[in-house]
């Protein structure tokens, strides 16, 4: 018999009249043979009626747990056998990750997720035959029942509710209630009990432990569609941890933002970073005050420079939502852009109304943060980098710490100083020829420019609660972008870490570092300036905990960051990237790299194992403060 035959039963058969005949007698009472079913017209066989199903309203849930091929909860992940009958009216709503919840008898429930979504034939049929397949042809539509659906379960964590934790009045009764938490899953729920859909904001957070409070990136979905629930908002709002709580707040823990071009990197990047800005963030220092960050944001495109400025795209309504949600939005008064100068280059800066200060890198810098693999770049060897390390000391020396760039470019043309330290054996003729051109290749217009030093302005560069942007984007080549920015983050990293640092200002403010295309300045490369710069930015991601220093790298190529520094990085929100080895290199759970090629502008995943579980998001549509032209 076909498996159409069995899907048309009459609503009679439910009284166990003629149940068990019912399927072996034709229409007219006769015993007929599956080659005579068969044979009959189609008006025929419509003629069995189908069972009778309760409304999918009056259902309590979307299925019942599964027992047909074994129910089995295991701590190795590999040994769970947990599956879900998903009853007809409820097939269409559920995928792939949906978070799901299973009652045990005491109240307590087990919090899980799809992980598989599978039809089944619910009766033995062949049904890869001429006749079966003319027939589902001529059909106008699939039936559901004709089969069963079942989903495959991954358990997340069991739910209970803690009563020792409850707040207690003065006259000892409960004033919340008791707390909701969560442990490993470590039991298995009852074969037949009711499966439901996670509606409620605290279930779905306990669940996926995501905190109550914190800085705010977005709306937790599943698929690409936000997770709803019957509160106001619907929506389910994930953040990141930002006290000491339950540890080190994770900004200090460093944060990577990667994303392909037109993912809505810099948009989501903008939004998070706003919200360090909220003015009541606040992080205790070690002698006790209570300190705004600081924001430094390098920037080679000029965007973020316009946080200083309000959206024009945002309307009442959607400031209404944010205020309900406790998110930071509009421009920040407390911007400022320092400009970096070249000679002959000018900075547009008509992007935004934030105020501007020019400022230079001088040479001397090389001395005072003892950083000769500034002038070495990426083309001397480790015997011509002590050549120039020699050089460098020996001119600082005669000129008191305060030589310019033109007068070491002088020092090097000195015949006699060639000839000297070729004579004694300390560098070779040939490596001091190399050290030269080296040093002569420098892009000059960049040190000792007609603006003030930037080592003087420490404290318009860090400010406790302020934002400052460095743009770099009118620089006249990519050595020179190279050049400011890691005088400048060296500078910063340098003063963060030490026991005697030039500027007090730096050291005692919570700082926040913001590294746009990461990846042209932290690349684990095979030469002396990448590894000088990647020991250093390690040391500084370390070390960021304890002094308050938190690493923002935004990055389209993140296999390229130096691994290093990509190890200590605790939080990665990951948008949509097209490149395999990009997708492999975040090293985020292979259930959410598969996702991460199909999602759409501003859809990402968010992996921060100190924070939450795993999860899938998405960001807001509006920018919070002006974005674009």
């Amino acid at each position: 018999m076909g498996l159409e035959d069995f899907s048309d039963f009459s609503a009679d058969d439910e009284d166990g009249s003629d149940g068990d005949n019912s399927g072996r007698n034709s229409s007219d009472g006769s015993e007929g043979t599956s080659e005579t079913l068969e044979e009959e017209p189609e008006s025929t066989a419509s003629s069995f009626q189908r069972y009778a199903m309760e409304p999918v309203g009056d259902d309590a849930g979307l299925g019942t747990i599964s027992v047909s091929q074994g129910l089995r909860v295991a701590e190795d992940g590999d040994e769970t056998t947990l599956r879900a009958f998903i009853t007809t009216g409820n097939r269409e709503s559920v995928r792939i990750g949906t978070y799901l919840l299973v009652p045990y008898p005491d109240d307590e429930r087990l919090f899980c997720r799809i992980t598989a979504l599978e039809y089944a034939q619910e009766f033995q049929s062949d049904d890869a035959t001429e006749i079966h397949a003319r027939r589902q042809m001529r059909r106008d539509e699939f039936e559901e029942r004709d089969y069963k659906f079942t989903a495959t379960l991954e358990p997340v964590a069991v739910l209970f509710e803690d009563e020792s934790d409850s707040s207690k009045g003065a006259d000892g009764s409960s004033d919340e209630g008791p707390e909701l938490k969560r442990r490993m899953t470590d039991r298995v729920p009852k074969p037949g009990a009711v499966v439901r859909e996670a509606t409620d904001a605290t279930d779905i957070k306990t669940g996926l432990n995501i905190p109550e409070e914190g800085v705010f990136l977005g709306h937790l979905s599943v698929g690409g569609e936000k997770i709803r629930t019957a509160a106001e908002p619907p929506t389910v709002d994930y953040r990141i941890a930002d006290d000491y709580a339950d540890g080190d707040p994770l900004v200090f823990r460093h944060t990577l933002v990667a994303g392909g071009t037109g993912s809505g990197k810099t948009h989501a990047s903008k939004n998070v970073l706003r919200q360090y800005l909220a003015e009541d963030r606040r992080y205790p220092m070690d002698d006790g005050r209570r300190v705004a960050p600081a924001l430094v944001q390098f920037d080679p495109q000029d965007e973020y420079a316009q946080m200083h400025d309000d959206n024009p795209e945002m309307d009442d309504a959607f400031r209404r939502r944010l205020d309900r949600e406790g998110v930071d939005y509009g421009g920040y008064d407390d911007t400022v852009a320092l400009i970096p100068t070249e000679a002959g280059v000018e900075y547009g800066g008509g992007t935004h109304r934030a105020e501007q200060l020019r400022f230079t890198i001088p040479f001397s810098i090389v001395d005072e943060y003892d950083m000769p693999w500034l002038v070495a770049g990426a083309s001397l060897n480790d015997n011509q980098y002590g050549a120039l390390t020699h050089l460098l000391s020996r001119f600082f020396r005669q000129t008191g710490g305060a030589g310019t760039y033109r007068e070491f470019c002088t020092f090097l043309d000195d015949p006699a100083l060639k000839e000297e330290l070729d004579e004694t054996g300390r560098v070779h003729e040939a490596t001091f020829d190399a050290v030269k051109r080296r040093v002569h290749g420098v892009p000059s217009g960049v040190f000792d420019g007609d603006a003030a030093p930037i080592t003087d302005l420490d404290h318009e560069l860090v400010r406790p609660g302020g934002l400052s942007v460095v743009p770099t984007y009118h620089l006249s080549s990519s050595r020179a972008k190279e050049l400011v920015v890691l005088a400048v983050s060296t500078m910063l990293v340098d003063d963060k870490l030490s026991n005697s640092p030039n500027s007090e200002r730096i050291k005692r403010t919570p700082m926040i570092l913001g590294m746009d295309e990461a990846h042209n300045f932290l690349s684990e490369a095979d030469n002396v300036q990448a590894r000088k710069v990647v020991q250093k930015f390690t040391e500084a991601a370390k070390q960021g905990r304890k002094e308050r220093l938190g690493l923002f790298l935004i990055t389209q190529d993140p296999q390229d960051v130096a691994e290093p520094v990509f190890k200590q990085v605790n939080t990665k929100v990951v948008l949509n990237l097209g490149d395999e080895d990009a997708i492999q290199s975040v090293n985020i759970p292979a259930n959410l790299q598969q996702k991460v090629p199909y999602m759409e502008k501003g859809q990402m995943v968010v992996y921060s194992p100190d924070n939450s579980d795993p999860v899938e998001l998405i960001g807001l549509s509006t920018c919070l403060t002006r974005h674009g032209d």
